[in-house]
Parts: C-alpha cells; sequence; structure tokens
C-alpha cells in the first residue's frame, strides 16, 4: 500500500525588483506592483512562506511543514530588493531568501560586475534583521561548473567568508549562478559548508532532488497575476517553460563539450 504522495513546494525565483531596470535585468525583473500583487495573492490563497534553510532542514528531519509552504528567493543583490520588496515582505509578515554575489555589492569588495544598481552591506544586513535569510551565490557570478577545482573552491569560500565577516553568521543556503552546477559543483559546494543548495529546473522542490539541487519557478516581468497563480500550484509549468527547457538543454550540450575540451587540454600540459 503506497504512502501520501510526496509534497511539492513552489520555490519562487525572483532577480532585480524595479520601476526602471536597465536592459541587462529586464526580463528577469518585476515591478514593485507586481511584486505586491503577487504577494497579496500568496496572502490571500493561504501560503506560508518559509526560508530555503528552513524547508531543507524539514525535508532533513522529517519534521512538518507549516499548510502551503511556499519559499521566495531572489537572487544576485539589487538594490530593488531591499527598496520595495523588503516594505512589502515585512507588511505581510513574510520570510524569504537573498542570494548574494559578494563582489557585486558595493563597498569594499566589488569587483565592479554587478548588473545595475546593487545593494550594499548596510542594506543586506537591514534585510537580515528582517526574516530574510542571506544565503551564498558565489563571489563574481561565473558558471560555476565551468571553472577549474581550485577557481571553484575560491568563488565558494571567497563568498562564504564575506558573508560571515559582513554579518556575523556562516550562510547555510546557495544558489548556482545561472542555475548551472554538476556533480563536482554540488560536491565543491557541500566541502565549502553550505547545507543545501538551490539550482533552476522550473518545476516545483521535492525532498528526492535532494538538498543540493532543489528546482525552482523563475518569476519575471512577463509572469502575469494568473500565469503566477498557476506556477505556484504547479498548474502548466512544462507548458509555460517549454522553450527555456529547450534552450537550456541545447546550450547544456555545449557546455559539456567545453568541460570535455578543457579536461582534455589539462591532460596534455
Amino acid at each position: 500500500m503506497s504512502g501520501p504522495p510526496e509534497p511539492r513546494v513552489p520555490i519562487l525565483m525572483y532577480h532585480a525588483v524595479s520601476k526602471a531596470p536597465n536592459d541587462a535585468t529586464r526580463t528577469l525583473s518585476v515591478t514593485p506592483e507586481a511584486f505586491a500583487e503577487q504577494m497579496a495573492l500568496l496572502r490571500t490563497s493561504g501560503y506560508t512562506p518559509v526560508n530555503t534553510a528552513a524547508l531543507a532542514r524539514s525535508w532533513r528531519d522529517t519534521t512538518p511543514l507549516p499548510g502551503r509552504p511556499v519559499l521566495i528567493t531572489f537572487d544576485d543583490g539589487y538594490e530593488g530588493v531591499h527598496r520595495h520588496a523588503l516594505p512589502v515582505l515585512a507588511r505581510h509578515g513574510f520570510a524569504a531568501t537573498l542570494f548574494v554575489s559578494t563582489g557585486w555589492l558595493r563597498g569594499e569588495y566589488d569587483t565592479g560586475g554587478g548588473l545595475d544598481v546593487m545593494l550594499d552591506w548596510d542594506q543586506v544586513r537591514e534585510l537580515a534583521s528582517s526574516d530574510v535569510e542571506i544565503g551564498g551565490h558565489s563571489h563574481t557570478h561565473p558558471q560555476l561548473d565551468q571553472l577549474a577545482d581550485g577557481a571553484l573552491r575560491s568563488e565558494l569560500r571567497h563568498c562564504r567568508e564575506i558573508i560571515a565577516d559582513e554579518l556575523g553568521v556562516l550562510p547555510a543556503s546557495f544558489a548556482y549562478p545561472y542555475g548551472y552546477s554538476s556533480r563536482r559543483v554540488r560536491r565543491a559546494v557541500r566541502e565549502a559548508g553550505f547545507t543545501q543548495s538551490l539550482a533552476v529546473g522550473n518545476a516545483l522542490a521535492r525532498r528526492r532532488q535532494g538538498p543540493y539541487a532543489l528546482r525552482r519557478v523563475t518569476v519575471r516581468r512577463s509572469t502575469g497575476i494568473e500565469e503566477f497563480e498557476r506556477l505556484v500550484e504547479g498548474r502548466a509549468i512544462a507548458r509555460t517553460f517549454a522553450r527555456d527547457r529547450a534552450l537550456t538543454k541545447g546550450y547544456a550540450m555545449v557546455r559539456r563539450a567545453r568541460q570535455v575540451r578543457r579536461k582534455a587540454i589539462r591532460s596534455r600540459v
């Protein structure tokens, strides 16, 4: 006799929240008005936001989650998360997770790679004090699966150490830049001390995906409120992201070919 179906949890992936994003961030941005409308829908539909560490801890320890759990996550570290998203989250009492690329944030570690106006560390600290878990997203936002082992470890270690220095606590959660990972990358993330990590995949998260490959659903500027509701409920996700999946599959083949070529070059050196 089979048991109850495995719970599926929507993990929403946001980037910039902005009225006037630049060309680099426009597609993966949402307007402040759209974000507020989406959060109101979660509230009226009875969802309970939890952060990434809480979800992973629940699945690791087989402890129950609240009714209708959902995760609200932000990648990179854009200033609009503080300016526009935080007041909405605070009004509803929602938890969230922000994954920061430490070399993109304004301050002494800034490498100049940020794609738009980025957070500074005072803003990150205010977010952290307002029920927003701060996780790692590498230091300079590279495609981690394309890095040699030493560079990969450096990206992860530097990111984790900077967050710990600035916030006084080691980050537990990580999100792969661009969603790209491999068995080698996932092992490196675990060895760096992160206890869970998020990919993309555009599917609802399940425990069987494992703590280092949890799927997320992309929310972007073109996501209307009806589509948003369908995504959160897990309806028509495959159809909505069919084109994204085809592009991802094709690019994955290109990236694998690059990895094989680099390994062959290193073996001859």
